[in-house]
């Protein structure tokens, strides 16, 4: 889905599921942003942004972060302060990854998932995974500065299949990974 969003400033990428079935591995989703900069806006990511991590300028940041999926309500929460980005960077891909440690699982096999893209009280976009069951990971959200840096929202959901590092790298490709 897309949406005619325009001058998006403040965002936030909410994500959950629900947890394993008792004595199975946990389901461990995690969300990864990536930023490309104006001279390679769909070449690799010049930063990338999960669990354990965080934008050099603190413009983008991980606050809530789990790896089981216990909990009420949303299991993940990242901030993206589009508003305070660097005039370099002029994309930003948001996407969520299944960690595959403990064997392949996709969306289709992780019960209740659902990704919510919230500007204040305003959802821009929401989507349970289910187009994109076989996948492992998918996109969800991609933010591009126009000429005047003004941020547009597109919330089309994409998937891939591959491990999070491989993902990581092509979520902001012009290709599918699907």
């Amino acid at each position: 889905m897309s949406t005619p969003n325009k001058d998006i400033e403040k965002v936030e990428v909410r994500l959950k599921w629900d947890p394993s079935p008792h004595g199975a591995p946990p389901h461990d989703l995690d969300i990864i942003a990536a930023t490309y900069l104006a001279e390679a806006p769909y070449g690799s990511p010049a930063y990338l942004v999960h669990f354990d991590s965080r934008s050099p300028d603190g413009t983008i940041t991980l606050n809530r972060d789990s790896r089981t999926g216990q909990g009420f309500g949303f299991d993940e929460v990242m901030t993206l302060e589009l508003n305070r980005l660097s005039t370099a960077y002029t994309r930003v891909v948001v996407g969520v990854a299944i960690q595959q440690r403990d064997g392949h699982k996709t969306f289709a096999g992780i019960e209740s998932t659902a990704v919510q893209v919230r500007e204040g009280y305003s959802n821009l976009s929401e989507d349970d995974f289910s187009a994109v069951g076989g996948a492992t990971a998918a996109t969800v959200a991609e933010f591009v500065r126009d000429a005047s840096g003004v941020w547009e929202f597109h919330g089309t959901v994409r998937g891939f299949d591959g491990d999070p590092d491989s993902f990581a790298a092509t979520m902001g490709s012009r290709t599918p990974g699907m």
